[in-house]
């Protein structure tokens, strides 16, 4: 049995010609938010990773092979904080709608 019979069709794509399947599992407001955050924290780490790319550190207490080492690990963190802080910069929130718009049937 091949995996595109086990799911329902809603209808037919009219661009694709292929019928569109429900999806396997609803996602939940709180789920859509969770992921949403992740992927918010991950987008501003990789922002944050391209910003700090050409500070090298300073004097006796910066720079070295323990920096190179945690610096990624400092960023990660860095962007978790900027996006569970409130509002964020927005994409966790357009995200969000567009997860829980997705499992909309029109």
């Amino acid at each position: 049995m091949n995996a595109s019979a086990a799911m329902p069709t809603l209808a037919t794509d009219p661009k694709l010609g292929q019928p569109i399947h429900a999806p396997r599992q609803a996602t939940t407001p709180a789920a859509a938010d969770k992921v949403s955050r992740q992927f918010e924290a991950v987008f501003m780490s990789q922002m944050l990773q391209h910003m700090f790319s050409g500070i090298k550190g300073d004097g006796i207490f910066g720079g070295g092979s323990g920096e190179q080492m945690f610096k990624s690990m400092l960023l990660d963190e860095y962007g978790k904080m900027i996006a569970n802080r409130g509002n964020g910069i927005g994409i966790a929130d357009a995200m969000r709608r567009s997860l829980l718009q997705g499992q909309e049937v029109h």
